[in-house]
């Protein structure tokens, strides 16, 4: 069982020539509405690729329109949303600005994300087939006291240290790791937790393997390169990313985490689960918005992916 500890949010996205810098304004001729947030798009692209009923996700919503639809969204791709709740908050909404080259840029207003607890899983028995997944849109303690659970009951814990916080303790990012099994990160993210935790280095390679030697393995994605994995023994192992022409990218290391998440769930081979992961999250990045691309189980399957 995959159980997502995270965000769910509205994304308002505007397609612009260029990303706005400091001070200045660019225009675009409209905006679309779609379903995101980190947590949500992790779970949904782990549920499109497991078997049914496999991955549920925790979190909080506003008692609103984009909180109900993100909902029954949810519901529409095979995430068990139980652990869903009302809050007094509106939902969270991502502001997205997406460029002719498909990267982007976002602005995140957590709402009721910010009031999401470890009280909703309080319930759930967590196991040695637990897989938990989190990220860092939600409040760090109530996700920190969740991994205790699930590691003390002998599960696995994957974190992915997005949207890397501005400003974190390093005592807090230790307990992380400490409670971590395998920690994903990008290459800026990977060079600042190790610079964090005392390891200073432009060098992601050299951040990835420093942060593997805390015990976790450290994956760090590395966009059209694909990934890296860091095995806390001091070995790794990379797989390459398939060659496309990106539409979007957003959403894309979502993608990535939610079919890792899927592959281990279902006692895939590390190597194969990562290769599996790497695959799908290059296919997410064909179509606009972080949820429209992510495959399905038959795609997947029939792309030569694991």
């Amino acid at each position: 069982m995959i159980l997502v500890f995270g965000s769910i949010n509205i994304d308002l996205v505007a397609r612009v020539a260029s990303i706005t810098r400091p001070g200045e304004t660019v225009l675009s001729l409209g905006y679309e509405t779609l379903f995101g947030g980190k947590g949500a798009n992790q779970a949904i692209a782990a549920a499109r690729v497991s078997l049914p009923h496999r991955v549920a996700i925790a979190s909080c919503v506003g008692d609103d329109a984009f909180g109900r639809s993100a909902r029954d969204n949810l519901i529409r791709n095979g995430v068990v949303a139980d652990l869903v709740a009302d809050s007094t908050e509106p939902t969270g909404c991502a502001f997205i600005t997406v460029d002719e080259c498909g990267e982007n840029a976002i602005t995140v207003a957590s709402g009721a994300n910010a009031t999401l607890t470890e009280v909703l899983v309080r319930n759930i028995e967590a196991d040695a087939a637990t897989t938990a997944v989190f990220q860092m849109e939600v409040p760090f303690p109530a996700s920190l006291n969740v991994a205790r659970r699930v590691r003390a009951a002998g599960g696995r814990v994957i974190w992915n240290f997005a949207p890397a916080p501005s400003a974190f303790l390093a005592r807090d990012l230790s307990d992380l790791v400490t409670e971590t099994n395998i920690f994903v990160v990008n290459e800026h993210e990977a060079i600042a937790a190790a610079a964090l935790l005392g390891r200073k280095t432009d060098d992601f390679e050299d951040a990835g393997a420093f942060l593997s030697r805390s015990g976790c393995i450290c994956v760090v994605t590395a966009g059209a390169r694909g990934a890296i994995a860091f095995h806390p023994d001091g070995h790794s192992e990379t797989v390459q990313a398939k060659m496309i022409r990106p539409v979007d990218t957003t959403g894309a290391g979502d993608t990535f985490v939610g079919i890792l998440a899927s592959g281990l769930d279902e006692a895939l081979p590390f190597s194969t689960a990562l290769e599996r992961a790497c695959h799908g999250a290059s296919l997410s990045c064909l179509a606009h918005g972080a949820q429209a691309g992510m495959p399905t189980r038959e795609q997947l399957g029939t792309t030569g992916a694991g």
